[in-house]
Protein backbone atom coordinates (compact mmCIF):
# COMPACT_ATOMS: atom_id res chain seq x y z
CA UNK A 1 0.00 0.00 0.00
CA UNK A 2 1.01 3.20 -0.57
CA UNK A 3 0.64 6.99 0.34
CA UNK A 4 -1.86 7.52 -3.30
CA UNK A 5 -3.92 4.16 -2.13
CA UNK A 6 -4.41 6.09 1.20
CA UNK A 7 -5.13 8.89 -0.51
CA UNK A 8 -7.15 6.73 -2.46
CA UNK A 9 -9.37 5.47 0.69
CA UNK A 10 -9.64 8.87 2.38
CA UNK A 11 -11.39 10.28 -0.43
CA UNK A 12 -13.39 7.20 -0.64
CA UNK A 13 -14.52 7.80 3.52
CA UNK A 14 -15.18 11.56 2.86
CA UNK A 15 -17.68 10.35 0.11
CA UNK A 16 -19.37 7.81 2.08
CA UNK A 17 -19.33 10.38 4.48
CA UNK A 18 -20.87 13.20 2.77
CA UNK A 19 -23.46 10.72 1.41
CA UNK A 20 -24.63 9.29 4.74
CA UNK A 21 -25.14 13.17 6.11
CA UNK A 22 -27.36 14.11 3.50
CA UNK A 23 -29.52 10.95 4.11
CA UNK A 24 -31.83 10.05 1.10
CA UNK A 25 -30.35 13.22 -1.18
CA UNK A 26 -27.11 11.83 -0.17
CA UNK A 27 -28.68 8.04 -2.19
CA UNK A 28 -29.80 10.33 -4.71
CA UNK A 29 -26.90 12.12 -5.59
CA UNK A 30 -24.71 8.92 -5.71
CA UNK A 31 -27.14 7.17 -8.16
CA UNK A 32 -27.64 10.33 -10.01
CA UNK A 33 -24.08 11.72 -9.79
CA UNK A 34 -22.91 8.00 -11.33
CA UNK A 35 -25.27 8.18 -13.90
CA UNK A 36 -24.49 11.79 -15.04
CA UNK A 37 -20.69 10.53 -14.99
CA UNK A 38 -21.47 7.78 -17.46
CA UNK A 39 -23.78 10.06 -19.36
CA UNK A 40 -21.32 12.70 -19.88
CA UNK A 41 -18.75 10.25 -20.68
CA UNK A 42 -20.66 8.70 -23.61
CA UNK A 43 -20.74 11.76 -25.72
CA UNK A 44 -18.09 13.12 -28.02
CA UNK A 45 -17.20 16.49 -27.96
CA UNK A 46 -15.54 18.22 -24.76
CA UNK A 47 -18.34 21.05 -25.26
CA UNK A 48 -21.29 19.15 -25.32
CA UNK A 49 -19.88 16.98 -22.55
CA UNK A 50 -19.07 20.00 -20.25
CA UNK A 51 -22.44 21.58 -21.26
CA UNK A 52 -25.05 18.52 -20.80
CA UNK A 53 -22.51 17.83 -17.23
CA UNK A 54 -23.85 21.42 -16.38
CA UNK A 55 -27.23 21.14 -17.16
CA UNK A 56 -27.80 17.36 -15.37
CA UNK A 57 -26.06 18.57 -12.01
CA UNK A 58 -28.31 21.46 -12.02
CA UNK A 59 -31.28 19.95 -13.09
CA UNK A 60 -30.89 16.90 -10.19
CA UNK A 61 -30.10 19.04 -7.56
CA UNK A 62 -33.22 21.24 -8.36
CA UNK A 63 -35.23 17.89 -8.36
CA UNK A 64 -33.45 16.38 -5.16
CA UNK A 65 -34.05 19.35 -3.27
CA UNK A 66 -37.62 19.74 -4.05
CA UNK A 67 -38.55 16.17 -3.46
CA UNK A 68 -36.98 15.79 -0.82
CA UNK A 69 -37.26 18.41 1.53
CA UNK A 70 -36.50 16.23 5.04
CA UNK A 71 -34.05 13.56 3.46
CA UNK A 72 -32.55 12.17 6.89
CA UNK A 73 -35.77 12.13 9.16
CA UNK A 74 -34.96 8.09 9.88
CA UNK A 75 -31.86 6.08 10.54
CA UNK A 76 -32.17 3.96 7.41
CA UNK A 77 -32.03 7.47 5.19
CA UNK A 78 -28.30 7.90 6.84
CA UNK A 79 -27.56 4.31 5.96
CA UNK A 80 -28.92 4.68 1.76
CA UNK A 81 -27.17 7.89 1.61
CA UNK A 82 -24.03 6.32 2.92
CA UNK A 83 -24.40 3.54 0.16
CA UNK A 84 -24.83 6.48 -2.45
CA UNK A 85 -21.76 8.06 -1.21
CA UNK A 86 -20.42 4.55 -1.19
CA UNK A 87 -21.14 4.38 -4.84
CA UNK A 88 -20.18 7.55 -6.11
CA UNK A 89 -17.09 7.84 -4.16
CA UNK A 90 -15.87 4.07 -5.49
CA UNK A 91 -16.41 5.33 -9.08
CA UNK A 92 -14.50 8.90 -8.21
CA UNK A 93 -11.38 6.89 -7.03
CA UNK A 94 -11.41 4.48 -9.61
CA UNK A 95 -11.31 7.25 -12.21
CA UNK A 96 -8.53 8.78 -10.10
CA UNK A 97 -6.51 5.62 -10.11
CA UNK A 98 -6.66 5.19 -14.16
CA UNK A 99 -6.47 8.63 -15.49
CA UNK A 100 -2.60 9.23 -15.60
CA UNK A 101 -1.10 9.15 -18.68
CA UNK A 102 -0.80 6.28 -20.41
CA UNK A 103 3.03 5.52 -22.93
CA UNK A 104 2.58 3.69 -26.30
CA UNK A 105 4.61 1.09 -26.73
CA UNK A 106 5.37 -0.10 -30.53
CA UNK A 107 6.87 -3.83 -30.57
CA UNK A 108 6.94 -6.16 -33.36
CA UNK A 109 3.73 -7.62 -32.15
CA UNK A 110 1.98 -4.23 -32.16
CA UNK A 111 1.51 -1.52 -30.27
CA UNK A 112 0.64 -1.94 -26.36
CA UNK A 113 -0.11 0.31 -23.78
CA UNK A 114 1.93 0.97 -20.35
CA UNK A 115 0.11 2.40 -17.58
CA UNK A 116 1.52 4.33 -16.04
CA UNK A 117 3.97 6.58 -17.78
CA UNK A 118 7.66 6.58 -17.07
CA UNK A 119 7.74 10.22 -17.85
CA UNK A 120 5.69 10.92 -14.41
CA UNK A 121 7.70 12.68 -11.93
CA UNK A 122 9.61 9.42 -9.78
CA UNK A 123 7.76 10.04 -6.45
CA UNK A 124 4.16 9.80 -8.21
CA UNK A 125 5.25 6.99 -10.65
CA UNK A 126 6.55 5.00 -8.00
CA UNK A 127 3.30 5.10 -5.77
CA UNK A 128 0.66 5.05 -8.87
CA UNK A 129 2.49 1.55 -10.38
CA UNK A 130 2.64 -0.19 -6.84
CA UNK A 131 -0.74 1.22 -5.83
CA UNK A 132 -2.55 -2.27 -4.63
CA UNK A 133 -5.89 0.11 -5.69
CA UNK A 134 -4.63 0.51 -9.12
CA UNK A 135 -3.67 -2.70 -9.77
CA UNK A 136 -6.86 -4.36 -9.28
CA UNK A 137 -8.88 -1.83 -11.07
CA UNK A 138 -6.33 -2.79 -14.57
CA UNK A 139 -8.85 -5.35 -15.52
CA UNK A 140 -11.10 -2.56 -16.76
CA UNK A 141 -8.54 -1.41 -19.92
CA UNK A 142 -9.83 -4.93 -21.52
CA UNK A 143 -13.32 -5.18 -19.58
CA UNK A 144 -16.59 -3.89 -20.24
CA UNK A 145 -17.32 -0.80 -22.51
CA UNK A 146 -19.66 0.55 -19.97
CA UNK A 147 -17.50 0.08 -17.46
CA UNK A 148 -14.54 1.59 -19.81
CA UNK A 149 -16.95 4.81 -20.72
CA UNK A 150 -17.60 5.45 -17.12
CA UNK A 151 -14.00 5.18 -15.60
CA UNK A 152 -11.90 5.93 -18.73
CA UNK A 153 -13.82 7.77 -20.88
CA UNK A 154 -11.13 9.02 -23.33
CA UNK A 155 -9.53 5.49 -23.85
CA UNK A 156 -13.04 3.92 -24.31
CA UNK A 157 -13.16 5.90 -27.41
CA UNK A 158 -10.20 5.39 -28.97
CA UNK A 159 -11.00 1.50 -29.19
Amino acid sequence: MTWFDALLVTLWAVMTALGARRGLAGLAWGLLGLTICWLAGSLGSPLVTAAAALVLGLGSAVIIVRLLPHPAEQPWHLLAGGLGGFVLGGVLIATVALGFPLDLRVTPAGTTGVYPSVNMPPTLYAAVRDSAIQNSLRGVWGGNLTLRTLLVPDQARRQ
